[in-house]
């Protein structure tokens, strides 16, 4: 019995039978081979069977040289082969790098440098028409209007204590900590000051007021988190006086707020206290509007540098307005990611030869124990260069810079840890930009005493002078400059004012040591006005609000029809 079709049903409906093989197939199946009589026809069967079998079974074998042909010439045309013999008919050849896979900017560095010098001190820097003054208005910062709109209201009792632990570097420090600033008003919990992890890699001691100013945090956030600098003597003696007995909730990455309501509420009603270590990304980016205010309360407003980092960082930045009085105080930033660690990390290869191979791998084997010796792990430096994955060394930072039109009277500040061989790699940009600073040269030694061994501490000048910097450089992502784009746009209009190289492009345009300089210039405006129009971005469902502070954190303003001046929308 068959079940119902889509055709249709019903006991009317016949089931028609296949239609009957033509007569032609039926009689006359082997007709060619009918002449000749019975043996004849026999003789011909087993022909026409053997030559069927042959075809059915064997007969690719016959195209298996021609196939093999093609396919080796494919082959040889997808990967990039150069036939440099032919010898005794075996053709020897040579495979050629994929364009954008080799390190090969010092030679177009060297044809290039030429047309630099002729063209120093140009009438035009870029520095004074980088942006587009229109992209830079139409925002501003209005938290205080975004957190009234929410309902917020004065803070009830307090669910219990929520303890975190904050890991990583500066900025993943910052991201925990304005993470779990909107758990704790989600929760309406008691946020204690969060601990700091002392990370593998960055290895820094310091604990939070050392690197923020733990007073103004505690009082930016008092109308809506109540924040205390350590738990109270009468919660700890109930976990006999040891934080580590407190429970250690285990939250996955990327947690939504219903999740925290659902699964972290009812313990921490239930116990007082609760942890949650490590805090790293355990909030997703994708929150109510509410809590996507208080992040923005917190990072924007609630967290600034600690005294003794502000003071030194303000001095800085006034050294680098007054270097640049003939740009109109105007100067460049760039985040420089070439210390030892980020090269090895990123598995890529410059020209070091066999000396800089073995020592990203003992630098691998330092941070990343095993890591990169894993079974199945493949390390493709060529593939990491074509997809855009190494970083750019200051050499490639300082190529793409002048043919933006930057010129050699451009203030440039380099922010970045110790440089993977620094007398090597940074000799060509303090060529091509001679009123280069770091914060070793921007600041005495005397006044640099109090942060040394502590990279938090340090990274947090770098930030600020990045913040007040006319044009901001990032080229390799991570936290810092992140934070730094969201940062710029909160201050500047909605406009990151940074300059987001395309480093696929780059790789190819790196690996032409014959380009002609009118267009390696032409491909990096084109860039330049590029990110000048990604600058004004507006923030994504999956994105953090801390890069795309637009519209959590700041309201579009709109040309009042009678009046000039500014309005909410």
């Amino acid at each position: 019995m068959h079940g119902p079709s889509r055709l249709g049903s019903g006991s009317n409906r016949s089931v028609s039978p296949s239609p009957p093989s033509s007569p032609r197939f039926r009689h006359g199946r082997y007709k060619s081979f009918s002449g000749g009589g019975g043996k004849q026809r026999a003789a011909n069967r087993m022909v026409f069977v053997l030559i069927s079998t042959v075809f059915r079974r064997k007969g690719v074998l016959l195209f298996a040289p021609l196939l093999y042909i093609a396919g080796m010439l494919l082959y040889m045309g997808l990967l990039g082969f150069d036939v440099l013999s032919l010898k005794n008919a075996v053709v020897v050849v040579h495979r050629r790098s994929p364009p954008g896979s080799v390190y090969r900017s010092p030679q177009v560095f060297q044809k290039l440098w030429l047309y630099m010098e002729a063209e120093s001190n140009a009438s035009q820097n870029a520095l004074m028409t980088a942006w587009d003054l229109k992209m830079q208005q139409g925002w501003k910062p209005c938290i205080n209007s975004i957190i009234s709109k929410t309902g917020f209201s004065e803070l009830p009792k307090s669910n219990g204590f929520l303890i975190i632990e904050a890991n990583g570097g500066l900025n993943q420090q910052r991201l925990s900590i304005c993470d779990a600033v909107a758990v704790a008003w989600l929760l309406n919990a008691t946020l204690v000051i969060p601990i700091f992890h002392l990370n593998s890699v960055w290895r820094d001691s310091s604990k939070f007021g050392d690197i923020f100013d733990e007073e103004y945090f505690i009082h930016a956030l008092g109308n809506h988190v109540n924040v205390v600098r350590e738990l109270p003597d009468d919660v700890l003696q109930r976990f006999d006086n040891n934080i580590s007995n407190i429970v250690n909730l285990r939250v996955k990455g990327w947690s939504s707020a219903a999740h925290y309501l659902q699964k972290v509420l009812p313990k921490l009603e239930a116990m007082g206290a609760v942890r949650i270590a490590p805090f790293s990304n355990r909030l997703a980016y994708s929150v109510p509007s509410n809590v996507q205010g208080i992040r923005c309360l917190s990072n924007f407003q609630a967290l600034r540098f600690a005294e003794p980092i502000r003071t030194l960082a303000d001095k800085m930045v006034e050294r680098m307005v007054n270097n640049s009085s003939h740009t109109g105080g105007k100067y460049v930033s760039v985040h420089l990611r070439f210390e030892t660690d980020m090269v090895a990390f990123s598995c890529c290869e410059y020209d070091g030869g066999e000396e800089e191979k073995h020592e990203m791998y003992i630098a691998r084997e330092r941070s990343w124990r095993g890591k990169f010796r894993r079974r199945g792990r493949v390390i493709r430096p060529g593939a990491n260069r074509m997809d855009g994955k190494c970083p750019l060394t200051p050499l490639e930072v300082g190529l793409m810079l002048r043919g933006m039109g930057f010129d050699n009277n451009t203030s440039v500040f380099v922010a970045a840890g110790n440089i993977y061989k620094a007398d090597k790699y940074m000799a060509p940009l303090k060529q091509m930009f001679p009123l280069l600073e770091t914060k070793d040269t921007l600041a005495t030694s005397e006044e640099l005493a109090p942060f040394k061994g502590h990279s938090s501490r340090l990274a947090a000048l770098d930030y600020t002078v990045c913040l007040h910097s006319e044009v901001f450089v990032t080229t390799q992502g991570g936290n810092f400059p992140h934070f730094l784009m969201g940062h710029r746009r909160y201050l500047f209009g909605g406009h990151a004012k940074t300059i987001k190289p395309d480093k696929r492009k780059l790789a190819l345009l790196f690996d032409s040591p014959r380009i002609r300089w009118e267009t390696f210039k032409r491909q990096m405006k084109d860039m330049l006005r590029h990110s000048d129009v990604k600058g004004r971005e507006l923030k994504k469902p999956s994105a953090a609000v801390y890069t795309f502070p637009m519209p959590d954190c700041m309201c579009k303003q709109t040309v009042a029809a009678n009046a000039s001046r500014w309005s909410f929308e």
